[in-house]
């Protein structure tokens, strides 16, 4: 028997009514589905915890993974299952919904879409590892993007590609960001829309002091280093995909690599990407 793993977010999902009307819907035609709400960002990682541990547990045997909410949590859900090979389908309850593949008026296709078949989208992550001098502090890794910042002041961070120096800019931070990130923060930012399904690494510079900062596309391949200052020593932290912040100081080394992991994302409709954007961003297509 199939089973498919329902992942929402209760705030988003009132007394789990959405999930609870799909899984009796699968069940009416002999698909198990299995309820595991969605816990707190408590680690950091999506992968750690109580919570989450359970829901790693259930996903070992699972078709797909459907996530109701917002991005955030179509995100966390994504991190959960990244590494079980399981796709994530999901379900916006939320606002932008750029991950979700259905709104809410269209969770009736999800049953053909198990018995007659979907497409399976790979999405490329990012690892991330934090140096303080020869010690690695920490490691973790990204579907959306890691945000490097200023906690109150402006920071002077290097940025470069396998070594070589890309950019050296003052401001508020630094965005490093995958294409299914590029329509988060990178995109508030100022920094280019690309397709999800593409394999590049963005840098997109925030609210930086000066005219030259420009936003960089770089190949999947790079290694992308960030070197905080240590003429300044303003309070400074990392953020991976909006999780928990780490504090950062003073000649702090970040380098961002393509992750080995790869998200999975079930399609059904095979919409086109371009008016999903024209459409989240109040632009629709004629």
């Amino acid at each position: 028997m199939k089973k498919v793993v329902l992942c929402p977010n209760a705030s988003r999902d009132v007394r789990f009514a959405t999930s609870r009307e799909v899984g009796r819907i699968l069940e009416d035609i002999g698909i198990l589905s299995v309820l595991c709400p969605l816990p707190d960002c408590d680690d950091g990682r999506g992968s750690g915890g109580g919570g989450y541990a359970e829901l790693a547990a259930r996903l070992a045997d699972a078709e797909m993974i459907i996530a109701f909410g917002g991005d955030g949590t179509i995100l966390r859900t994504a991190r959960a299952a990244a590494g079980y090979g399981v796709p994530v389908l999901g379900v916006n309850l939320g606002g932008k919904g750029f991950m979700a593949e259905l709104e809410r008026d269209g969770v009736g296709a999800i049953p053909g879409a198990l018995t007659g078949g979907y497409d399976v989208e790979s999405r490329m992550m990012l690892d991330v590892e934090l140096r303080r001098g020869d010690a690695v502090i920490c490691e973790d890794f990204a579907l959306n993007d890691v945000v490097i910042g200023g906690m109150t002041k402006i920071v002077d961070i290097t940025l470069c590609g396998d070594g070589n120096v890309i950019s050296e800019l003052s401001g508020d931070g630094v965005v490093i960001a995958t294409p299914t990130g590029s329509t988060a923060y990178s995109l508030s930012a100022g920094g280019p829309i690309v397709e999800p399904s593409a394999r590049n690494i963005l840098i997109t510079p925030v609210c930086a002091h000066m005219l030259k900062a420009r936003p960089f596309v770089l190949a999947s391949e790079r290694l992308v280093s960030v070197r905080l200052g240590s003429a300044r020593q303003n309070p400074a932290y990392m953020s991976v995909d909006g999780c928990d912040y780490v504090e950062l100081i003073a000649d702090d080394l970040i380098n961002v690599r393509e992750s080995p992991k790869k998200t999975l994302f079930a399609r059904l409709s095979g919409g086109s990407f371009y008016r999903k954007v024209s459409e989240k961003l109040g632009e629709p297509m004629k």
